[in-house]
């Protein structure tokens, strides 16, 4: 008996491309969608388990709904002589109303209910002009940095001798006020060390008029000490030759 035909429809239909190139992970995707009112379970294997990951591998469609899937080739070495033997096969089987374990449910199915549709793999390699389209377009789509840089590259000559102009004026000015604020900051230092040398002058001044004061009250007080003495000798002879006299 022969098996009954995919209900499922499978976008693409007969083959998975896989554009190089493959020296990182390179994605497929696999659209499936179920046309019938009823849920529909399903699986998909491939003939190289160790060269693909599929997300999701399998699961249930609701009816009138589609589900999509990632086929992922791990990186290798691509030989452009070499032809893929690679195949996806995709199972289905009409979901049972009182369905609660769908493992179950593949455990138990009959060979008859199986649904199957298989599809080829091929390799392909970008052009040389696509691959310049393609670094072009990430380059742009990446940052918009570059982006702003295309656009200015892009502006006449003018616009662009304009804007430099502006930008060394503006340089200039930044000069001109950094020079005036090193001059005022200088005039400054400068006020600063004149007073310092003022206020260690008249310390100094001040120190040495100090002394001087102090020695003229100390000449002035030998002075007096000189006079009283000289007095006191003058008293004693006068009384010594009155003394004398009166005897």
């Amino acid at each position: 008996m022969a098996r009954p035909e995919q209900v499922l429809v499978l976008e693409p239909q007969h083959e998975l491309k896989f554009r190089g190139p493959f020296t990182d992970v390179v994605t497929a995707y696999l659209k499936l969608t179920n046309p019938t009112e009823r849920k529909i379970c399903f699986k998909v294997k491939t003939t190289a388990p160790r060269r693909y990951c599929v997300r999701p591998n399998s699961g249930i469609i609701d009816a009138g709904s589609s589900i999509n899937v990632s086929v992922m080739l791990q990186p290798f070495d691509y030989d452009p002589n070499e032809k893929s033997k690679h195949k996806f096969m995709v199972q289905s089987l009409l979901a049972p109303y009182d369905m609660t374990d769908i493992e179950g449910v593949w455990k138990e199915a009959k060979p008859d209910d199986l649904m199957d549709s298989k599809l080829r793999c091929a390799f392909e390699m970008p052009l040389e002009n696509d691959k310049t389209h393609e670094s072009e377009s990430t380059k742009i789509v990446s940052s918009s940095a570059p982006s702003v840089k295309t656009e200015h590259t892009a502006l006449p000559k003018s616009t662009s001798s304009s804007l430099d102009d502006a930008e060394v004026k503006k340089i200039m000015e930044e000069c001109k006020q950094l020079q005036m604020e090193v001059q005022r900051l200088r005039e400054e230092n400068k006020q600063i060390r004149e007073d310092d040398g003022l206020r260690k002058r008249k310390m100094t001044s001040g120190a040495a008029a100090h002394s001087s004061s102090m020695a003229s009250a100390s000449m002035t007080e030998e002075g007096l000490c000189t006079r009283v003495l000289a007095l006191c000798v003058l008293f004693f002879v006068i009384g010594v030759i009155i003394g004398k006299l009166v005897m």
